[in-house]
């Protein structure tokens, strides 16, 4: 997508120089910084940190952190080495593993003398892929915007809600969520956003950037709004992204998305997730017994970062002193409350045999 008229992924490899270079998205809305990843433990600190965030992204990165490992030692040892310390980033968003063994299955039987090249075209691989397969989410997903606009009077726009930022910051590009609104935008279909705020880091300020900056109206609400707008018929559609999906449909995402779902039920508003086939763990069948929910720092809800006054950058405390907080990042949607799921081959129910039909490949592997 394009930031000032200029056309940025997530991430992008110099060539020249040899390093992959980040959007660091710690400081967005309000300010927009490009970093190096150099070293192994910067590519760590990249995904623990949130410079980087959003399942696809995170898979990428660790791809390009396996490339750079193998650059500075290609031996089994270092590659095990640098598998486990990348995987020990963060738990719950299954992209990062489904990357790393991808990487590591690959490399293995390859001479110590081609890991690195492969390692590195394969990193460039994965990134693409990512690209084309949030494109076709947004295509297929826009079927669905079309035949709501049909069915709307005339001049009035879709209203989607969003939470979180399943954007192209998430991603490599387009993003998962985003994608179908950017298709149906570009397409003079007449959309509204609805902007989840997704306390405790804000992340709803990403998905307004980037909305704002490929001129798709939106509003910024507080998390505890989006029940309120349903009641009153002004939610035509959720749509979510997701960071780890189970074979039969249940959907881990950003803390609060479950909240969403169950509002979404009660209004008959259906609620679609944007599904990436790499985003699926066939292993696990039971999401809320199964998939393991990330707690980060306390800090992170304690504490808010925002704009101040003075046009800096600033960390205030919005809690007492004292006051204990706790910070799960993720939830689970049962897949009873998801109405599909909108994949790069098509809309999927949220069911085991609805992925199976979507997926037979993926889930006989």
């Amino acid at each position: 997508m394009k930031v000032n008229g200029t056309p940025y992924r997530s991430l992008w490899w110099l060539a020249d120089r040899e390093v992959l270079q980040i959007i660091d998205q710690r400081w967005l809305p309000h300010d927009f910084r490009v970093q190096d990843v150099a070293t192994l433990q910067d590519f760590a600190d990249a995904i623990v940190q949130m410079r980087v965030r959003g399942a696809p992204l995170i898979g990428a990165t660790a791809a390009y952190g396996m490339a750079l490992a193998m650059r500075l030692d290609p031996s089994d040892s270092h590659m095990d080495h640098a598998w486990e310390f990348l995987h020990d980033t963060r738990p719950t968003a299954i992209n990062l593993r489904w990357a790393l063994n991808r990487c590591r299955d690959m490399l293995r039987p390859l001479h110590l003398n081609h890991r690195a090249n492969a390692a590195l075209a394969l990193a460039h691989a994965i990134a693409d892929e990512d690209v084309e397969i949030n494109r076709n989410i947004g295509l297929h997903g826009l079927e669905i915007i079309k035949d709501i606009a049909s069915r709307k009077p005339a001049g009035e726009p879709v209203n989607l809600l969003t939470h979180c930022n399943a954007g192209w910051l998430a991603t490599v590009d387009w993003g998962t969520a985003t994608s179908p609104m950017y298709h149906a935008h570009d397409a003079g279909i007449s959309l509204h956003i609805w902007v989840d705020e997704t306390r405790p880091r804000n992340q709803g300020a990403l998905t307004s950037w980037e909305l704002g900056s490929h001129g798709i109206p939106h509003t910024y609400i507080s998390d505890n709004a989006g029940g309120h707008l349903m009641q009153h018929g002004q939610v035509d559609m959720v749509i979510v992204g997701t960071d780890r999906t189970t074979a039969q449909g249940d959907v881990c995402n950003k803390i609060g998305t479950y909240l969403k779902a169950l509002a979404a039920r009660a209004n008959n508003v259906p609620f679609y997730v944007a599904l990436p086939s790499p985003t699926i763990d066939w292993t696990v069948t039971d999401g809320i017994s199964e998939i393991p929910i990330e707690e980060r720092d306390p800090a992170e809800v304690s504490h808010i970062q925002g704009l101040t006054d003075a046009g800096d950058i600033g960390t205030v405390q919005v809690t007492p002193t004292g006051t204990p907080s706790g910070n799960p990042a993720f939830d689970v949607t049962p897949n009873h409350l998801v109405t599909g799921l909108i994949t790069e081959r098509g809309v999927s129910l949220a069911s085991g045999d609805g992925l199976r039909a979507m997926f037979p490949d993926l889930a006989a592997a």
